[in-house]
């Protein structure tokens, strides 16, 4: 305990002074249950949740594993309020469960809430949101589940601060043969270990860095089960990405792989679909939700599961006697929804901290910036008189950043680099500018692939881009990437744009990350959302001048 690098406090922040020798050792085993809040220079404060302890306690850590992890960095004694907090909070996961049963009165397993506790379970069933959904009570420790309620319960089970583990079983599918062709390649320990920790949960959501190979844990996963397979997507580019990486490392044919996107209708035992079309509407209703009956799906697969648009929580509270993988590079989601990630996908099973997988060579190592632009008198002005709703824009697309750009491009000259903005006004100036091609997602998707292969093959060394390439676009040769504007400081954009570097170099380069901020406006604010991200995952930020940089 003596001159550890963690304070521990009554509030349930930790303090982490960054500077420690201790100090990335003990960052690794707290963010397997705590959550970064804010990271300056010296002292970043994370925060110990409900949420996160009982997340953790899915994925297998006890709750004398965390105090132990406490206890071993803690500069002083963890407080007696912290530790019985910790162990009573980490105590209320699995006391309710939800399990399939035979009750009176019915031939087929009924779906019902048990727990050993009396107390607990007169509290919930008394909630006045729960007991509509609750048909039956055939035994003291046991009431029937109304049949379509199994998602909704759990929701509900969520917010009043007892999570239920549900071992109610899945439907298999209809099974179909799924092998990985692993002749040449062999999934890596960390991939095995998640797919592992996933076949044996039944449902939830692995976290692994953007470049660490989420689409083979899918593939895994889908090996393990055997079964018909529905993939929701964010696009249709990450569609065609998966296909392919589905074709070159299983033993699935083209004939087994269907695509149903804006594009195409095709409903076939391996079925790729993107989240758009999911929720598109005609007349008030939801044109495509057959897709979700259209065969007897034994797994869905979820990737980039903090974008998934809320209707699809809707949707999903439907569909929990199918197994549910999740894949994502951060839990975090910007909408506060982290408890229905938690409910109607499953909990955390697997989660594998950045910086060990590149110590481990599977990512590239990456030297994160901030480039700070000053803004010439003029433009300062505009900027001050602007109304509050407008400064942003002002801030984020200064013209100022311009020259910074090319000061960049031309200080990696010969490195494959990604200017990724949010504004097309601003991606057209730039892409004049630098003579370089753009994409935007007004890009023909024909177009953009050929674009992102000559960007992958070497032969277009610069390439623009507005945030469509923020997800499931494989760039494995971009080693420097530079971020003129984004969503208000997004740690989702973050852990997009900084993962388009982190796929292995062929040549081990270390990656360059850069964002332009516009000096003493919002856009500084905004750039702590990032920072904090960043050092969430061990990544350190060194603040630039942009005047000193074409010196």
């Amino acid at each position: 305990m003596a001159d550890g690098p963690l304070i521990v406090q009554s509030d349930r922040t930790v303090l982490l002074e960054v500077a420690h020798p201790d100090a990335e050792s003990a960052r690794h085993e707290l963010a397997i249950f705590a959550e970064l809040e804010r990271a300056p220079e010296h002292i970043h404060t994370y925060r110990i949740t409900r949420l996160g302890l009982w997340n953790a306690r899915a994925a297998g850590h006890t709750a004398e594993d965390m105090l132990g992890t406490l206890d071993r960095w803690t500069r002083f004694p963890v407080p007696p309020s912290v530790a019985i907090d910790i162990r009573e909070t980490v105590g209320r996961y699995g006391r309710l469960v939800i399990e399939r049963d035979t009750v009176a009165g019915s031939d087929e397993p009924a779906l019902v809430l048990r727990s050993t506790d009396a107390a607990v379970l007169a509290e919930v069933t008394k909630n006045k949101r729960i007991q509509p959904l609750l048909v039956g009570h055939p035994s003291p420790d046991t009431y029937v589940i109304d049949a379509w309620a199994r998602g909704q319960i759990k929701q509900e089970l969520l917010k009043i601060g007892w999570p239920a583990e549900d071992f109610a079983g899945y439907t298999p599918g209809t099974p179909h043969p799924i092998d990985l062709a692993e002749q040449d390649w062999h999934l890596r320990p960390y991939q095995r270990q998640a797919v592992d920790a996933f076949t044996d949960g039944g449902s939830g959501v692995v976290v692994l860095p953007c470049g660490a190979g989420k689409t083979l844990v899918g593939a895994g996963a889908m090996a393990d089960t055997k079964t018909t397979t529905l993939i929701l997507v964010t696009n249709t580019v990450s569609a065609r990405q998966w296909r392919d990486e589905l074709l070159k490392r299983t033993s699935l044919t083209p004939e087994e792989i269907g695509e149903y996107s804006g594009q195409a209708k095709e409903v076939k035992p391996v079925t790729i679909a993107t989240y758009q079309i999911l929720t598109a509407k005609r007349k008030g209703q939801y044109a495509h939700l057959a897709l979700l009956d259209a065969l007897d799906w034994g797994l869905i697969v979820y990737d980039e599961v903090h974008l998934l648009p809320a209707p699809v929580f809707k949707l999903t509270a439907d569909l929990q006697a199918r197994r549910r993988l999740g894949l994502t590079a951060t839990l975090v989601r910007e909408d506060g929804r982290e408890g229905d990630v938690f409910s109607l996908i499953g909990p955390k099973r697997f989660d594998a901290p950045w910086k060990e997988i590149e110590s481990q060579g599977f990512i590239s190592p990456a030297a994160c910036y901030e480039v700070r632009v000053d803004l010439p008198a003029g433009e300062r002005l505009e900027y001050a008189a602007a109304a509050d709703d407008e400064r942003y824009r002002l801030a984020a697309t200064a013209p100022a950043k311009i020259g910074v750009v090319k000061d960049l491009v031309a200080r990696h000259a010969g490195e494959q680099t990604l200017v990724i903005g949010q504004y097309l006004d601003q991606i057209d100036e730039i892409a004049r500018a630098l003579d370089a091609p753009q994409i935007t997602g007004a890009t023909p998707v024909d177009e953009r692939e050929e674009l992102y292969r000559g960007f992958r093959e070497g032969k277009i060394p610069v390439l623009v881009v507005s945030k469509v390439a923020n997800f499931s676009v494989d760039l494995p040769e971009a080693s420097v990437a530079i971020q003129v504007s984004g969503s208000f400081g997004s740690r989702q954009e973050e852990a997009q744009r900084l993962g388009r570097l982190l796929r292995p170099k062929q040549s081990g380069n270390t990656a360059s990350f850069y964002t332009l901020i516009a000096r003493d406006t919002v856009d500084q604010d905004f750039a702590q959302n990032r920072q904090r991200f960043l050092a969430e995952q061990g990544y350190s930020y060194t603040i630039l001048d942009a005047d000193k940089l074409a010196a």
